[in-house]
């Protein structure tokens, strides 16, 4: 055994706030629908509790278990988990621990049942990659610190606050690029927020993704805590858990030999892209502007498609592209946006598709890493990290080992379920992702400006850029909020201090990413 071990335990759920009366409330809320007032969930009666219920529940008349929410902290459970299972749907809510911001100090991770060689090239890989994290973070600093001396104007003049200001700044930059080290297997913690409904989904559900045994620790959890604030939620409906033998996912080939071959074609057709435009509504234009005339009653003769289209898009006549509350969805105009649709395909990093699907209103189709792994490493190099030798040789030479412990792993017999934790953030995935502009255009807002996580910036770049190609109408007010804001109202930038020092609005999308 590795003289240090791992810092591990159980996951630690609570149950922060949750409805008194969930099944109830359920109740009352079908019988309302009947009823010339609103019901009261204490008119509820066990006569009603035995047969409304389960009427409802078995007919698919899910909405009136949909009311109760239930909010949960989460601790001591894997990036992996949280990506495969809780993240990769869109009906919930998270405020999550953040490694780009948070300094992982020491080397805490899930640890799966194994023992023995299997246990010990487990644990050595989980803090040989802790070891390369640090290495990386002081190697970084220094490149960073040099840039940011240069984007935040700093002179020898400056106070001594404000160097220390910048300094901590470039520390955080290190370890926001270190992190692609850190395995999948590393804890987070979070507030988790879902609904009634989406907690009967998931304990359904809870042997899809490819953490099974680490989700029937955490979403048991989930289900018996509620089952003490009222055990009629789950013993009068929807008891049954899948067997993870009998889901379809399960009845699929596997690759013949490993993941890779997949991983060749897949990059041959981004063709150096991180994303490629693969499918578009091929009339999105004219389709667009027709469902803004329809919103308000006007014939072609009356308003252009190009009138329409500027009217809509253009953030100097249509100030809710402006408002950082996000009103989209809830402007009669803005809903013509969800005719026009965009298909991509993209490869990112574990680390930042963990981010990516955050965006959940432009969900993907993301692999099963028990199906698309690779046996050769096959990973995200950060660009400060290509940028410094020293750091790219200890980069991948962290990856070499990553997966040669994953692949001994895998000889040993441990599942590969398990073996995939020690694999880093940096590993690669490859995806079908997919939206309506209404969506994207939030997103790409967002994600295009400097401050963004680097990958989905990228990919966002090439994402407007490609539109543009297809559709120049509707692209031509694509850009981060600085750009968008720029002349119309002031202050252009909506980040505060935490300003990229690049007035990106001159020459956007020329301008320089340097960090």
């Amino acid at each position: 055994m590795p003289a240090v071990s791992i810092d591990t335990a159980p996951p630690r759920v609570t149950l922060r706030t949750a409805p008194t009366v969930p099944y109830d409330g359920a109740i009352a809320a079908a019988r309302t629908c009947y009823s010339p007032r609103v019901i009261a969930p204490s008119e509820v009666t066990d006569k009603q509790r035995d047969s409304i219920g389960p009427l409802t529940f078995e007919g698919g008349h899910h909405t009136v278990f949909q009311h109760a929410h239930f909010e949960f902290g989460l601790e001591n459970i894997s990036r992996q988990f949280v990506w495969s299972v809780l993240h990769a749907y869109p009906f919930y809510n998270s405020e999550q621990s953040s490694q780009r911001y948070v300094k992982l100090r020491e080397p805490r991770a899930f640890l799966p049942p194994l023992d023995g060689e299997a246990r010990d090239v487990y644990e050595r890989a989980v803090l040989r990659a802790w070891d390369r994290y640090e290495e990386l973070s002081a190697l970084l600093k220094d490149d960073a610190w040099a840039i940011l001396k240069e984007l935040r104007y700093l002179r020898p003049s400056n106070s001594a606050a404000r160097h220390a200001a910048v300094e901590r700044e470039a520390e955080k930059k290190a370890i926001e690029t270190a992190r692609y080290v850190i395995p999948i297997a590393a804890f987070t913690s979070m507030v988790h927020t879902v609904s009634g409904l989406v907690l009967h989904r998931l304990h359904r559900m809870l042997n899809a993704g490819d953490t099974p045994y680490e989700a029937s620790m955490v979403i048991g959890a989930m289900v018996d805590l509620v089952k003490e604030v009222d055990p009629l939620f789950f013993e009068k409906v929807g008891l049954e858990t899948l067997e993870s033998a009998g889901l379809p996912e399960a009845a699929f080939p596997r690759p013949l030999a490993s993941g890779d071959a997949f991983a060749h074609a897949f990059d041959q057709r981004l063709a150096g892209r991180v994303s490629h435009l693969r499918d578009w509504s091929t009339h999105a234009e004219p389709v667009t502007a027709e469902a803004v005339r329809s919103t308000f009653g006007l014939t072609v003769d009356q308003l252009s498609d190009d009138e329409a289209i500027e009217r809509v898009m253009n953030p100097a006549r249509n100030r809710y592209r402006l408002d950082m509350l996000n009103v989209s969805y809830h402007s009669p105009m803005m809903r013509a946006l969800h005719h026009a649709s965009y298909v991509f395909e993209k490869k990112l990093s574990h680390t930042a598709d963990s981010q990516d699907q955050r965006h959940r209103m432009v969900p993907a189709s993301r692999p099963l890493m028990t199906f698309a792994d690779t046996a050769a490493p096959d990973y995200v190099t950060p660009r400060l990290i290509r940028g410094n030798d020293r750091a790219a040789a200890v980069f991948h030479q962290a990856m070499v080992e990553a997966w040669a412990a994953k692949n001994r792993l895998v000889a040993l017999g441990v599942p590969l379920e398990f073996a995939l934790y020690v694999l880093p953030n940096a590993v690669s995935l490859r995806m079908v992702e997919s939206g309506s502009l209404i969506a994207l255009q939030h997103k790409w807002t967002l994600r295009t400006c400097f401050n963004a996580q680097e990958e989905i910036y990228l990919a966002s770049m090439d994402e407007i850029a490609q539109v543009r190609a297809v559709h120049p109408r509707l692209a031509r007010h694509l850009g981060p909020p600085c750009v968008l804001r720029n002349g119309i109202v002031a202050p252009r930038c909506t980040e505060g201090t935490h300003f990229c020092g690049v007035p990106v609005w001159l020459n956007f999308p020329q301008a320089e990413r340097r960090l």
